[in-house]
């Protein structure tokens, strides 16, 4: 058999001007431009297939993070790209453990995320290959091979991969029933859109009412820049919704420890259904002071949280009630299996952040391979949707009734249409001085 090869290692700095209608807009974000940069790997095999991933920022230092991606085309061009497929486990450990990469982290910030763009890029590829969305081949893969995937150092006194491997195998005999029932009925949503902070009064409720037509069964609202004003938008949107209709907050870091306990309570009338990213995203400790102090209500968090050993600390500390994981803020696919599997060990729900450009697209796949090969239940578990940006990509996220449809184009769902791409390609003032 010929083997191909990765010819080239292309990238783009992609950015939408969503700051104009504050769209995204949050209490510690008042000005988002939702941005991707974006990797496409290009191979010389007579199918033409390449494979796309991208890492979501929010605008100036898009190109940082460019410029990592760029520095791993050494490791990737001029490789064949079979074996890679075939032992994805293996070039996630190699990227990964690089002596001197390692420095830059380890494993967190912009080196990390970069090379989960790539990661990601890698199962796209492979998913194309197999004719499969990637939720299906990874859904099909073998507990053995899934657990291949995952680096179990670090995890070990919270998971190690027996308790992988039993988790996995309890729920492999009835995978079938839970893809099928997932292709007829689809993946709950929630929605965040009537919720940014820069929105009137008048158009959070009118996006709160399309939110209840639309037949989502949560939504969520971002807090945290002034008391007075996050009463009263929760009343807005508690007289549109109704008293039993669940609505999370979102203060994006915003707080202090105590504060954030006080503005809670503050707003504990409303019964929210969780608080969200309520102090900084690496305080731990913190985080599992607020969830005392505010029980029965929960924390949720994650979204920024930077790799495996973070998520194991935050369930080992009984921080989080809800974890957060985001498709393109660790090392990728493989880091967000081991995420998935630690929260099924613990028994959290993951209801993974979508807010930002192709994010729904590619975080619906982690959440349906959760379902069908790793906790095996929908309890609990919704995905993030907010409605931007779709239209850009080729194979754009369904909803339909408040639920994800499941996919069924073959891919990871993160290659942006080429249109777009060049369209949106942020190029500096200065560029041509």
């Amino acid at each position: 058999m010929t083997l191909s090869t990765i010819t080239a290692l292309r990238t783009t700095d992609i950015r939408f001007p969503t700051s104009l209608s504050l769209d995204g807009s949050d209490a510690m974000n008042a000005d988002p431009d939702y941005s991707a940069a974006y990797v496409e790997l290009i191979t010389d095999a007579p199918d033409s297939l390449s494979g796309h991933g991208f890492v979501f920022t929010i605008g100036r230092g898009n190109d940082v993070q460019v410029a990592a991606i760029d520095a791993l085309a050494p490791y990737l061009i001029g490789r064949e790209v079979e074996p890679l497929l075939a032992r994805m486990g293996d070039i996630w450990r190699e990227l990964v453990g690089d002596s001197q990469l390692r420095w830059l982290g380890p494993e967190k910030g912009v080196m990390h995320m970069a090379i989960g763009a790539v990661v990601n890029a890698l199962w796209d590829l492979k998913a194309k290959r197999a004719d499969l969305p990637l939720w299906r081949l990874l859904a099909q893969m073998s507990p053995d091979d899934l657990v291949d995937l995952v680096d179990f150092r670090y995890l070990s006194n919270a998971l190690t991969p027996d308790e992988a491997l039993t988790i996995l195998r309890a729920a492999e005999p009835t995978r079938a029933e839970r893809e099928a029932e997932l292709v007829a009925t689809g993946f709950a949503a929630y929605t965040t859109s009537p919720g940014w902070l820069g929105y009137s009064d008048e158009k959070l409720a009118r996006l709160c009412r399309e939110a209840l037509a639309a037949g989502f069964t949560q939504i969520k609202l971002k807090v945290g820049a002034d008391l007075a004003d996050d009463v009263r938008r929760m009343k807005i949107a508690r007289a549109v919704c109704g008293p039993d209709f669940p609505i999370a907050i979102d203060a994006n870091q915003r707080w202090e420890v105590a504060e954030a306990i006080d503005w809670v309570y503050a707003l504990a009338e409303f019964d929210p259904a969780w608080v969200e990213e309520p102090t900084s995203p690496d305080d731990i400790l913190g985080h599992a002071e607020i969830a005392r102090a505010v029980a029965p209500i929960r924390v949720a968090t994650g979204e920024h949280a930077h790799n495996r050993v973070m998520f194991k600390q935050l369930l080992q500390a009984d921080a989080i009630r809800v974890m957060q994981i985001d498709a393109a803020r660790v090392g990728g696919v493989n880091e967000n299996v081991a995420n998935l599997l630690l929260a099924a060990k613990f028994g959290v729900p993951v209801c993974p952040h979508a807010g930002g450009v192709g994010l729904c697209e590619a975080v619906q796949h982690l959440s349906m391979f959760d379902f069908v090969a790793v906790s095996a239940n929908r309890n609990g578990r919704m995905i993030e949707y907010v409605d931007h940006l779709h239209e850009h990509f080729i194979t754009p996220t369904i909803i339909r009734g408040g639920n994800y449809v499941a996919p069924e184009a073959p891919g990871a769902g993160t290659e942006m249409i080429a249109e777009s791409r060049t369209a949106h390609r942020w190029v500096p003032a200065d560029a041509h001085a």
